[in-house]
């Protein structure tokens, strides 16, 4: 038996916090519930349960377990206890089959925590560089309401809408990235090779030169004479850039002006929306209590603007306010259609299905937003290459007239 203190909302919408004794989470779930209560927030008093964070070892080999074998970790294992196969069993047969060395010994430790009695979701929390809070939690969650098949069957879709949400972003984003770099890379060959030799013409010919000329031709002496120092200086200059964007200061204007990059920002706010409530979806239709939800949703967010709105809807909810009342209020962020979609859920007990289709929208949205991203981005691409080109045509080009008066 363990003691349990939670919060709890009455029929007539009044909070109240109270302790009871029961056998884990799912079995005080179930006793509150038969009051007709509905459970806001439970901790477990005195709890022996290790902190993620102690058991979170930096080991080598924790580093190097993709995306993609945890999708398949979590979809298969979900399949064989769906197929009736014991818990031991699978985990054996999967480390037979895996072919990654790194997994195979994850596995391993994983039958030998279970046969010593341990739980999947306490076995898990040895491996939290490779096992996220989301995905132990869902597994304790199934674990205490008995559908850990359907847990891991969900916890597999989750990772795997996420996974391919992310790689359909950076796919859009190596059009532009491979255009910026052939930019630099052709600046660098012309101002190191052609410039040079120009400018060598024009010294000894003794030509007037305009403004854009000789700022040209000091970015090239520069680079060709002092190449080392001018590399030195950028690569000091990123580094302190680097370490401001790890603090808070830093984080608060990077986060904030990529949220205002035009195209950009608009596609990056519909990426939390989607995450926020698929991740949300997921956790509460599993059984997560609302409040854990929230803050585990909080640490899946990159940007610190919708991690704050996570922590104060965490906050919020425990006071008993509905979580929907949250996000409404932070439209500038989460569309409304977010918090409308919450409000109808929470009306009608049907949260996680709300969530569920408020993902998927916006999913679908950015999937077909990310496909046109070439398509729009081109123009911009164009026109900045248009005006570097020009620049620089004219730079060279306008000494040729005072050459020719020279002539």
């Amino acid at each position: 038996m363990a003691h349990f203190i939670f919060k709890a909302k009455k029929a007539n919408g009044e909070i109240h916090k109270s302790e009871m004794d029961a056998k884990d989470r799912y079995d005080l779930y179930k006793m509150i519930k038969e009051t007709g209560e509905e459970v806001i927030d439970v901790r477990e008093k005195s709890s022996k349960a290790l902190s993620l964070n102690k058991l979170n070892f930096n080991l080598p080999f924790l580093h190097s377990i993709k995306s993609q074998d945890k999708i398949t970790f979590a979809r298969n294992l979900g399949a064989m206890l769906k197929a009736g196969l014991a818990l031991s069993k699978a985990l054996f047969v999967m480390e037979k089959q895996a072919k990654n060395k790194e997994l195979k010994k994850i596995l391993v430790s994983l039958q030998k925590s279970i046969s010593e009695g341990k739980t999947l979701s306490e076995s898990m929390t040895s491996f939290g560089n490779v096992f996220s809070q989301l995905f132990i939690s869902m597994v304790s969650a199934g674990e205490q309401s008995g559908t850990l098949a359907e847990a891991l069957r969900v916890i597999g879709l989750q990772m795997d809408k996420t996974y391919s949400l992310q790689r359909k972003i950076r796919g859009a984003m190596m059009y532009p990235a491979v255009i910026l770099f052939a930019m630099i890379l052709i600046a660098i060959l012309m101002l190191t090779y052609i410039v040079p030799t120009l400018m060598k013409t024009f010294t000894e010919l003794n030509v007037a030169l305009p403004a854009s000329t000789r700022f040209v031709m000091t970015v090239s002496n520069l680079i060709v004479n002092h190449g080392i120092l001018v590399l030195s200086i950028v690569l000091i200059i990123v580094g302190l850039i680097m370490m401001w964007s790890k603090r808070m200061s830093g984080k608060k204007v990077i986060h904030y002006f990529i949220l205002k990059i035009p195209i950009i920002g608009n596609l990056i706010k519909e990426v939390n929306t989607a995450r926020t409530a698929r991740t949300l979806s997921s956790l509460l239709s599993s059984g997560v209590d609302m409040v854990e939800s929230v803050k585990i949703t909080k640490d899946v967010l990159q940007n610190i603007y919708y991690k704050a709105i996570l922590e104060k809807a965490g906050e919020e909810i425990t006071k008993g306010e509905p979580m929907s009342k949250i996000f409404t209020e932070n439209d500038k962020f989460y569309p409304l259609f977010l918090g409308e979609m919450m409000n109808v859920g929470e009306e009608t007990g049907k949260i996680g299905e709300m969530l569920l289709s408020v993902a998927v929208f916006y999913e679908e949205d950015v999937e077909q937003k990310t496909k046109d991203m070439s398509t729009i981005i081109e123009p911009f691409l164009m026109i900045a290459i248009a005006v570097v080109v020009g620049f620089f045509a004219v730079a060279m080009i306008s000494p040729m007239y005072s050459l020719v008066n020279v002539i």
